[in-house]
């Protein structure tokens, strides 16, 4: 069983709030829009660390994360892009994988708005966990947290940050 932290959009702001509402968790996945190296070290420093990067990520955080990430965690196959739409609306940069391959869950940023779908075509969750940061039009700062054991997705959290 693995306790997940999801974050996306952080554009460089720290909160020490991560720190608090992801306490519990196993890992930290951030689905890009990092900011700056120095937040992508907060987070190394504190939990095992997966990630992607965005569109506003530059050379330093492009040579240390891809633009995709595919991997297993537990018996769950998960697929991480910034851009990657939402079930009936997955951008065609990812589209193609998502149709010939689809993943058991799906973890996109970008939009700044908080998503958890289930895809019932292709047997998919897909979490979108808003943006974490303060750049951008988003009226709420949002998180996820989701408990993966086996194959099963459970006690899915989503927090809002409060300023």
């Amino acid at each position: 069983m693995k306790k997940i932290g999801i974050i996306s959009d952080t554009h460089g702001y720290w909160d020490n709030k991560y720190l608090k509402y992801f306490e519990p968790c196993d890992e930290i996945w951030h689905a890009g829009d990092i900011g700056t190296t120095e937040i992508a070290d907060r987070f190394e420093d504190f939990r095992p660390f997966r990630a992607v990067c965005g569109n506003i990520d530059g050379g330093d955080l492009r040579l240390r994360y891809r633009e995709i990430l595919r991997f297993k965690c537990e018996d769950v196959d998960v697929l991480m892009k910034h851009i990657g739409g939402y079930p009936g609306n997955y951008d065609r940069s990812i589209q193609g994988m998502i149709y010939a391959s689809p993943p058991q869950l799906f973890i996109s940023g970008h939009s700044h708005i908080l998503k958890v779908k289930y895809d019932k075509t292709l047997n998919l969750l897909h979490i979108n966990p808003g943006a974490a940061g303060q750049s951008g039009w988003q009226k709420e700062r949002t998180i996820v947290r989701l408990t993966i054991e086996g194959n099963k997705f459970t006690d899915c959290d989503v927090i809002t940050l409060k300023d």
